[in-house]
């Protein structure tokens, strides 16, 4: 395979634009894509014709607006180009029309209450800032998704609102420090992301993963993740052949596979792309999972990108690594080496700082999931309190600057950073810390709360709106200012003092910090239905509303769908568990203490005196065990009853947490007391060892 010609051979790139449009045509879709100018019709029209010629000699028939609902996946709708004309004959025919608008049914898809079943219509609108591409042999068209009313129903419009908004407030500051060049700033992310493959035969004998993508029973293995033998270890044959073909049809796509590797768990793996501005990496994210989960059925595989699919082991993470970066090519959140970048990288980390501790509750309820509450706070995910990583060297640095004492440069790498007031500064030179949820790693921002399942837009929306307000608020301040160097140095100052609470680059898994945290007066929202209290209180409705990334009706809604959905999952998941006790595992149970009892008269029979000792108590135990089982199962189905007269989502949502997943907790702890005594044929499940290493 030719790599430079396979890749982005399937996008209608900016290499493709320039080939086959005019010149004043691809000039005009350009300023769209780059400033967001209005793309009109005339030229929207050349564009439809010329995609059309290019998508059909590739073999294409047929065209969707591929669109983001709320439902955690894309969505399509396919037509074909075809077009009757006279004599019973067709004509291939794209009009300008088609490629700017469609028009889905609205009606079946999430929307917290702002579409009913009788209002169907909804609208899809072409994002020219993200290329078309072909797959399946269909020409996508990365769309946005709102109602009959012009309300948001997807997860791209609020994140393309929110690049405006930091985009708007980011040039007033680039303003203040001389960077007439700039005409655009644009956020830039690469997400890692982490995933499990399981042998598909295995998978296809668990009710579990079919319904609910976890595991809900299963006992540890004798052997985990403890030896580390299999992070960064040789990959398996057939794991490798599912990572090139996965590339290959990635490339295809001009999404930028670079790196893949074995994670810490046994059977878990990573992806991670170069970085790539917000939406596009939040299009080709949502490919890549995509593709994963494809491409692994065709090698008798199964991609799980549930967030805790195995207990006991890693869960699956998508590491958000997050920039800020100017149309001219300067990384706003890199030290550089001139006094003059220096305050400028000052200022947008103080911006970023003050954005984390202020909205610390969003950006938890940016990640917040049924899934992701499973992972959060053990085997190398972060807790649930939001808290910065800045390492050593800058955090000395901010409290010189607080204190406006001399800092002490060690013999290190000295940057200085352009007020003579403020201390001198080495380049960080600390290591990561994993514990961390929003670590600072030289030039960018890992967020490492986000679920493996997820879309990335809600959390991206969070980071740039957030980020977006104190940009405002900083350039509020220095615009006006008549001594420039001085209103910087209190600004940077006071941003220190008021939010050095959220900066934390100890153990996030120490029960210290724990204390720590809540004294300092950090939240801790461990579960989803805690997080999405917060939602809706006045301060978020005002910044998203201040920069009109989210009405209140949308955040208002969205708050209803996030609900629902915690809901929905946690009630499938109880479901599931109950068919598999009451029709598996129970009988099997029974079963085997019937084998074991004529096992035992068995022998007594031959050998009077045999020892029966292992029947006789194996057969207690699981008789014991059974009766705790079955009286448990009947609590979890009277209290899943018992919801059913919830109508409240919120009240509803929080006796899911509180009493459903106990109820299903309980049952899970006899079923996996029952698994370690029970023989391996007679257990109804392939068990955790067969699952993690049955990829060979």
């Amino acid at each position: 395979m030719n790599v430079t010609e396979t890749f982005s051979s399937m996008v209608f790139d900016d290499t493709t634009m320039e080939s086959r449009l005019p010149k004043e045509v691809y000039k005009a879709i350009q300023r769209t894509i780059k400033n967001g100018k209005h793309l009109d019709i005339s030229a929207a029209t050349v564009v439809a014709n010329a995609m059309k010629d290019w998508a059909i000699e590739k073999g294409v028939t047929h065209f969707t607006h591929w669109f983001q609902p709320m439902t955690g996946v894309t969505a399509e709708k396919h037509d074909s180009f075809i077009s009757p004309k006279e004599g019973g004959k067709v004509i291939m025919e794209f009009s300008g029309k088609e490629l700017i608008q469609g028009e889905p049914d609205a009606s079946s898809f999430p929307s917290g209450g702002l579409r009913a079943t009788f209002e169907a219509r909804g609208y899809t609108a072409w994002d020219a800032t993200s290329y078309a591409f072909i797959k399946d042999n269909v020409l996508c068209i990365p769309s946005v998704f709102c109602s009959y009313g012009g309300e948001a129903l997807d997860q791209k419009t609020a994140l393309l609102r929110s690049m405006e908004a930091i985009n708007k407030q980011a040039l007033r500051v680039l303003k203040l420090f001389g960077n007439e060049d700039v005409t655009s700033v644009k956020t830039t992310v690469g997400p890692e992301q982490e995933y499990f493959l399981i042998d598909k035969d295995l998978f296809d004998q668990r009710k579990d993963l079919i319904y609910t993508g976890r595991t809900l029973f299963g006992c540890r293995a004798p052997k985990g993740q403890e030896l580390d033998d299999h992070y960064f270890g040789a990959i398996k044959p057939r794991v490798a052949a599912f990572m090139a073909e996965l590339n290959e049809e990635l490339w295809k796509l001009g999404v930028l596979a670079k790196t893949e590797h074995n994670e810490v768990a046994p059977a878990q793996h990573e992806m991670a792309p170069i970085f790539t501005t917000t939406n596009l990496s939040a299009d080709h994210n949502q490919l890549t999972m995509e593709l994963m989960k494809r491409i692994a059925r065709k090698h008798n595989m199964v991609c799980l990108l549930h967030e805790k699919p195995f207990a006991g082991v890693n869960g699956s993470g998508k590491h958000n690594n997050w920039s800020i970066s100017t149309n001219t090519g300067i990384n706003l959140l890199e030290p550089g080496e001139t006094p003059y970048e220096n305050a400028q990288f000052l200022l947008y980390l103080c911006a970023v700082i003050k954005a984390v501790d202020e909205y610390q509750d969003l950006l938890r309820i940016s990640v917040a999931s049924a899934g992701n509450d499973h992972r959060l706070g053990a085997n190398e995910a972060p807790p649930a309190i939001v808290s910065m990583f800045i390492g050593s060297d800058l955090e000395e640095i901010l409290e010189a600057i607080e204190k406006e004492v001399p800092y002490d440069s060690k013999e290190k790498d000295i940057m200085r950073i352009g007020v003579h007031t403020l201390p001198k500064f080495p380049k960080d030179t600390t290591d990561r810390n994993r514990t961390s949820p929003f670590a600072f790693t030289g030039n960018k921002f890992e967020f490492r709360m986000l679920g493996s399942a997820a879309s990335i837009s809600c959390t991206n929306t969070v980071l740039n709106t957030s980020v977006a307000e104190v940009l405002r608020q900083f350039a509020d301040i220095l615009e006006p200012a008549e001594d420039f160097e001085k209103a910087l140095n209190e600004l940077i100052k006071n941003v220190i003092v008021k939010h050095k609470r959220i900066i934390f680059n100890g153990d996030g898994y120490d029960d210290a910090w724990v204390k720590e945290a809540e004294k300092r007066g950090l939240l801790n929202l461990k579960e989803t239905p805690d997080a999405l209290m917060y939602m809706l209180d006045e301060k978020n409705l005002k910044l998203f509303e201040s920069h009109r990334v989210y009405s209140r009706t949308e955040l208002v809604a969205r708050h209803e769908v996030q609900l629902e959905n915690y809901c929905k999952i946690i009630n499938i998941e109880a479901l599931t568990m109950l068919d598999m006790a009451r029709k598996d595992i129970m009988p099997a149970m029974s079963e085997f203490t019937k084998e074991l009892a004529s096992a035992a008269l068995v022998k007594m029979q031959l050998l009077p005196d045999a020892d029966c000792s292992y029947e006789k108590e194996n057969i207690k135990s699981i008789t014991a065990i059974l009766g705790a089982m079955n009286r448990q199962v009947k609590r979890l189905e009277a209290d899943l009853l018992d919801s059913k007269s919830i109508s409240d989502f919120a009240e509803l949502a929080e006796f899911h947490k509180s009493v459903i997943l106990d109820d299903m907790k309980q049952i899970r702890i006899s079923a996996d007391e029952m698994e370690v005594i029970a023989s391996a044929e007679k257990w109804p499940y392939p068990s955790y060892g067969k699952l993690l290493f049955g990829v060979r």
